[in-house]
């Protein structure tokens, strides 16, 4: 398509002119004298009992995406486990009620941490409790100047999603599946695979934030510019898969990447740790740390690229 081409003439939505986007971004080079501090620290809040797998997944993938420093923010009762999982980030409790509950403290400091971050992600395994909800919708307000990415339970307890988080000074990066993106925008999944990119650019220019519609050749628009994946497979239909790519995106979010940006680097360095481990290991037998274990090598032929550029 050409430049300012529209995709939506036709098909009863309305017409935008859009820019297609084909080229990657490039992460900073990295200098000899840097070190941790130069390629940011990323704060994750997720996990709960019995999804603490998907926080040590996300922290993990925020690690080997080249992340700095990655701090995972965690429910109390499980930040044990979450820390054993990985003995390269570092953890922090979110405070909990007797009962289990998030505390009303627990946004205020995680709002505090972020504070401190260069690329925050929130919602991987949280739950869809109405405490969860509070919390989620308080930080992601509150921390209003922070880069965002919001995934799986972060995305289920804001739906359908409104207009309140469109004035955010940076804007926030959703990555629904297409029946989390059903819930959000109020459409049925059928529209939503017969009208994916429409859709994608349309929800992403009305909410003022960047969306990536996972799936086969992932959509990632703007409100302006549209990006179509190539890389990934169906091997890479498993749990714990988009959690990785949620750890992904926020840590090219902390090396300073732009929100559209991190969300397209992203996109193709998931999809294409998920196609080096498929070669390994075949797409039946693929699980989400494989993907997260193939991210070196990913970000291997990116540099590669560079300098043969």
């Amino acid at each position: 398509m050409a430049e300012g081409g529209d995709i939506l003439g036709g098909t009863g939505f309305q017409p935008v002119s859009l820019v297609p986007v084909n080229e990657l971004p490039r992460l900073p080079t990295r200098r000899f004298d840097s070190h941790k501090g130069t390629f940011g620290t990323v704060l994750i809040a997720a996990g709960s009992r019995g999804m603490s797998g998907a926080a040590v997944l996300c922290g993990s993938a925020a690690l080997r995406s080249g992340a700095g420093l990655v701090r995972v923010a965690t429910p109390a009762c499980v930040q044990a486990v979450v820390a054993a999982g990985n003995p390269c980030y570092t953890t922090l409790a979110i405070h909990q009620h007797a009962d289990g509950t998030l505390s009303d403290q627990a946004a205020a400091d995680v709002i505090s941490w972020g504070n401190k971050a260069n690329g925050f992600a929130i919602g991987p395994g949280l739950g869809h409790s109405p405490d969860v909800a509070g919390f989620v919708r308080r930080v992601i307000r509150e921390l209003a100047g922070t880069a965002t990415v919001i995934d799986a339970d972060g995305l289920n307890v804001l739906a359908p999603f409104s207009d309140e988080f469109k004035d955010r000074a940076v804007p926030a990066v959703l990555t629904p599946h297409p029946g989390e993106f059903s819930r959000l925008c109020g459409k049925p999944i059928a529209e939503i695979a017969e009208h994916r990119d429409e859709l994608t650019v349309e929800f992403a220019a009305q909410r003022g934030v960047v969306l990536l519609l996972k799936g086969a050749n992932t959509v990632v628009s703007d409100g302006r510019r549209v990006y179509r994946n190539s890389t990934g497979s169906p091997g890479m239909a498993t749990g714990g898969s988009g959690d990785v790519l949620t750890g992904i995106i926020a840590a090219m979010l902390a090396q300073g990447l732009a929100a559209f940006d991190a969300a397209v680097l992203g996109a193709w360095v998931h999809g294409r740790a998920g196609d080096l481990a498929v070669m390994k290991l075949g797409q039946v037998g693929l699980i989400a740390t494989d993907i997260a274990d193939a991210l070196p090598q990913a970000f291997r032929e990116l540099e590669l690229r560079r300098d043969k550029a």
